[in-house]
């Protein structure tokens, strides 16, 4: 199937590279199936190629350098996973019938990996590639869908990423869990042919593995570094957008990136989390939906307790509140305990609010 599935990509990239299609010769026009496990790049790979996988590209540029390696293209711009307006992107091929259909195929793939030898929590499917160009720089970004346990009509958690943060990943997962790191594969670095079908279809397959692995040795999972990854891009777009008030774009990503935190889970402790109900709460909030906003007060003060003198406890005592006062709905707990900080003397009269929080967060 991967064999045919990079024969219709190469034709359909014809047009836009004929040279491309003239150099490779007749040889590339066979490409057998063996052909994928010899490449260097899919050593010690599964040939494991999902239908769901589309992408765009470019003309393949003679003097094609590496993605990664050019000025100003070392990372992300802030994690922006909805960001490229300048990325040629293909839309799903059919609309929000083809998400559901994608939900449903990694769902039934999660429960049959359940009784392989390599136990998988989360399964990652490579959704798309687009081929960024950000003069004087060009690369390639992977959309990864992130699908756990759940219900078949819920849909995946999404994240876009580019060979150089895969690459960056694997080099400090490296330094800190040599024995851990040295049986997963990785992609190696092309000085040319970057942009080709072949060469994203396979760095496609070879990333879905390589997450895949690492999420299968439990010293690897809970690593900082892994959850940074995920999670780290998304809280700060959403941070930004929150704070230029762009509260409908903002909530998207914060939804995101719970459901992210929510599938990997948090070594790391709550703050991540409680920032990301924050956000949720500050959005739905200032989109007149006071009943979500309060849910998710509601759901960080079930996650701090009453750990004194949290600097998130006093906020989101103060915003449920409020929120319960505006919903006509029983405040009195919440309130007494705001009380009882303030007159403590662990909080300010008035706290600060939500969205102040937001702004002065720092993440690192």
């Amino acid at each position: 199937m991967a064999s045919r599935l990079l024969h219709r990509l190469r034709h359909a990239l014809a047009s836009d590279g004929p040279g491309e299609a003239a150099a490779a010769g007749p040889e590339a026009e066979q490409f057998p199936e063996s052909s994928e496990l010899e490449d260097d790049d899919a050593e010690g790979l599964s040939s494991r190629l999902s239908g769901t996988l589309s992408f765009t590209s470019a003309e393949d540029d003679p003097d094609d350098e590496d993605e990664d390696d050019e000025a100003g293209a070392d990372s992300l711009p802030s994690g922006d996973g909805t960001s490229g307006e300048d990325a040629e992107r293909s839309p799903p091929p059919d609309g929000q019938r083809g998400s559901q259909l994608l939900a449903r195929q990694l769902q039934d793939f999660w429960k049959k990996s359940r009784n392989t030898l390599v136990p998988q929590r989360l399964l990652f499917e490579v959704t798309s590639a687009n081929v960024v160009k950000d003069p004087p720089s060009k690369y390639v970004l992977y959309t990864i869908a992130v699908m756990g346990p759940g219900p078949p009509d819920h849909q995946p958690a999404q994240i876009s990423r580019r060979y150089s943060d895969f690459e960056r990943l694997h080099r400090n997962l490296q330094r800190q869990f040599r024995g851990p790191m040295a049986a997963i594969s990785f992609p190696r670095k092309r000085l040319r042919r970057n942009f080709t079908a072949e060469t994203i279809a396979r760095r496609s397959r070879a990333f879905e593995q390589f997450l895949g692995h690492l999420q299968a040795v439990p010293e690897l999972r809970h690593a900082p570094d892994l959850h940074d990854f995920f999670v780290l891009p998304e809280l700060r777009r959403a941070q930004s957008l929150t704070c230029t008030g762009l509260y409908r774009e903002a909530l998207a990503l914060w939804a995101n990136a719970w459901q992210l935190q929510t599938q990997l889970g948090t070594p790391s402790g709550p703050d991540r989390p409680l920032l990301t109900l924050a956000g949720l709460a500050v959005c739905h909030q200032e989109l007149e939906d006071p009943g979500e906003a309060r849910a998710c007060s509601e759901k960080a003060l079930q996650l701090l307790g009453d750990k004194r003198p949290h600097p998130f406890l006093a906020p989101f005592l103060e915003a449920h509140v409020r929120l319960s006062w505006r919903l006509g709905l029983d405040k009195r707990q919440t309130e007494a305990q705001l009380q009882s900080l303030q007159e403590a003397g662990l909080t300010p009269i008035p706290p600060p609010s939500l969205k102040e929080l937001l702004i002065k967060e720092v993440l690192d």
